[in-house]
């Protein structure tokens, strides 16, 4: 997996030969194994003359925090070097000391988490992005769902799971819940789930045919040619699915504040959109 754009540093070298190792094996976090190497590639070679940028997105912003970042390389700006999971384990990661300069996490439940411990740089915080929630099912699926009070979810699952992001942490889970419950259909699906540890996992339930159906956002769905849209949740159904975003105390340097003014300018609103973003 390359996390990293722009020139061949010292650092990003060591972070590119240690990820064909062994250690890509030991650590289970991604976040924690940028932050073990960014700290050891500082110790080992000093700290670059240009600092690269950390950051910290939901998984479901993959896609377009990757190309936002080539296109900032490509304007001479500092290399970024992004990291993706669920906003919760990103947030906790930054709680313990993971390198991010920047935050982008999909709900503000996460957002709150940190800046509840002031580890948000003053004044930074901001809601850049909007999605919305959908129900999807393999490419081949020929369901059509009418997402009404009371549908017969559970029914339609049959002996199959429904796959969602775990909703005990993971945000489209918890929105899915809040929607499931307004429904009046949680009760008969709950012990019918398929927890996942981000987004993207439950995606890949669905693409793979494990489940039936799968609820991720809009964007999940449109980058995937594995799945097809058969729901629309309706929006009075789960609070607002908004994307806060924020620099990290005492990681905001002069290039993380470029980069994070660069996420609300023109271009980088031109790729969210591209990925179907809405974008405040």
């Amino acid at each position: 997996m390359n996390l990293r754009y722009g020139s061949a540093r010292a650092g990003g070298l060591v972070l590119g030969i240690v990820q064909q190792g062994v250690a890509m094996r030991v650590f289970k976090s991604l976040p924690a194994f940028v932050a073990l190497i960014t700290i050891f590639a500082s110790l080992l070679f000093g700290a670059p003359a240009r600092a690269d940028v950390v950051v910290f997105a939901a998984a479901s912003a993959t896609d377009a925090v990757n190309d936002i970042g080539k296109a900032y390389v490509a304007t001479g700006g500092a290399a970024i070097v992004p990291s993706y999971a669920s906003s919760s384990t990103l947030a906790k990661q930054i709680e313990s000391g993971a390198p991010a300069s920047i935050f982008l996490s999909a709900d503000e439940r996460w957002m709150d988490y940190l800046a509840d411990r002031n580890l948000l740089a003053a004044g930074s915080r901001l809601n850049l992005l909007g999605n919305r929630v959908v129900l999807v099912a393999p490419k081949d699926s020929t369901a059509k769902i009418d997402i009404v009070p009371g549908f017969p979810l559970a029914k339609l699952l049959g002996d199959g799971r429904l796959a969602v992001g775990d909703p005990s942490h993971v945000p489209v889970g918890a929105y899915t819940q809040k929607a499931l419950e307004k429904l009046g259909v949680w009760d008969s699906v709950q012990n019918k789930l398929a927890p996942a540890d981000s987004v993207r996992a439950a995606l890949a339930f669905v693409e793979r045919g494990e489940t039936p159906f799968g609820v991720v956002y809009e964007t999940d769905a449109a980058i995937s040619d594995k799945v097809k849209v058969v729901g629309l949740f309706p929006e009075d159904s789960h609070p607002p699915v908004v994307y806060p975003a924020a620099l990290i105390a005492g990681k905001d340097s002069t290039e993380a504040k470029a980069f994070f003014a660069f996420l609300q300018g023109p271009e980088a609103k031109t790729i969210f959109r591209k990925y179907g973003f809405a974008v405040k």
